[in-house]
């Protein structure tokens, strides 16, 4: 894992598109973090990549909170998917808040990410919510949070 550098953008950029493509016909548009900047959080510090050999894997996108990490983005490449890199990245996830002293991870995703859903609650998130999300009519989302000192279950 290492931190993203300014020329990484276009790489993230293509990794979150490929990684997110399953969602565009089950949302009827692109996800959240498809249409995302990337740059300023790659200038804050908040994108990491996970590399395997010279290629760029899966990556995370962690915002550091006064009282919990953010997580705004797991993608994993289509390539390297069924390789359990999702839960390599919220791992890393966890240690990262335990560095920063954090007793919560948070994220939220689109009520109609099932199968994330399914993985998150399974790896020891307790979903806390759901909401409409102002921005996207329509689309609903669902908040999920997950102690830091808990184990993961996977």
């Amino acid at each position: 894992m290492r931190l993203a550098r300014s020329d990484d953008l276009a790489a993230i950029v293509a990794l979150t598109e490929a990684a997110y493509a399953p969602y565009n016909a089950i949302l009827d548009a692109p996800p959240i973090p498809v249409t995302e900047d990337y740059a300023p959080r790659i200038a804050r510090g908040e994108v990491w990549l996970l590399e395997d050999g010279s290629e760029f894997a899966g990556l995370i996108v962690l915002e550091r909170h006064e009282d919990h990490a953010m997580i705004f983005s797991v993608a994993v490449s289509p390539a390297f998917q069924g390789r359990k890199l999702g839960i390599r990245l919220l791992d890393f996830a966890n240690e990262q808040a335990r560095l920063w002293n954090l007793p919560e991870i948070r994220l939220y995703t689109n009520a109609k990410m099932e199968r994330n859903i399914a993985l998150y609650l399974a790896y020891g998130y307790r979903e806390t919510g759901r909401r409409p999300n102002h921005y996207r009519p329509g689309w609903v989302l669902v908040d999920i949070a997950k102690p830091v000192n808990e184990a993961s279950a996977a």
